[in-house]
């Protein structure tokens, strides 16, 4: 199993499908700091309150320059799906085979109702505009996350 990527350490770059059939290579956003979430599925409660959340506070993300990247394994038709119903203004990116959810070690053993598995585990990074890993929360609670990443933007500013 992955290990956490560090806080300092340069985020490790990847190309990934969008929702909308486009491909996002992460390290062409440097230059912007990069709010770059991983969520286990779209449309399910807890991952619909976080999206909503960065949604609500999109912007405020703004105000720091910030793009927001959510990924799960999900597929661009239910990113699409997704994003049309709660008009969520930010990127979704489909890491099918949960590859980049490995390298930054979110993809990790989760035990649900006494069932053990592997899956993603709600993580965000937020990447500094000189592509390091400046803050990383882990096992994160939905209600209220947004607002703790504009904390930690801010104070990275």
């Amino acid at each position: 199993m992955a290990e956490w990527i560090e806080e300092g350490t340069k985020a490790p770059d990847f190309t990934l499908p969008t929702h909308d059939g486009g491909k996002l290579k992460l390290s062409s956003l440097k230059g912007a700091p990069v709010v770059l979430y991983f969520y286990p599925k779209d449309d399910t409660p807890g991952c619909t309150k976080e999206a909503c959340g960065f949604r609500d506070a999109s912007a405020a993300l703004g105000t720091h320059g910030a793009v927001v990247l959510g990924v799960s394994r999900d597929s661009a038709a239910s990113h699409a799906k997704f994003r049309d119903k709660y008009a969520l203004p930010f990127t979704l990116l489909i890491d099918a085979d949960h590859s980049i959810a490995e390298k930054y070690g979110a993809w990790r053993e989760k035990t649900l109702y006494g069932k053990t598995s592997m899956g993603i585990v709600r993580s965000t990074f937020i990447i500094d505009a000189a592509g390091r890993v400046a803050k990383v929360f882990r096992s994160v609670k939905a209600e209220g996350h947004a607002e703790k990443v504009l904390e930690a933007l801010a104070a990275l500013a």
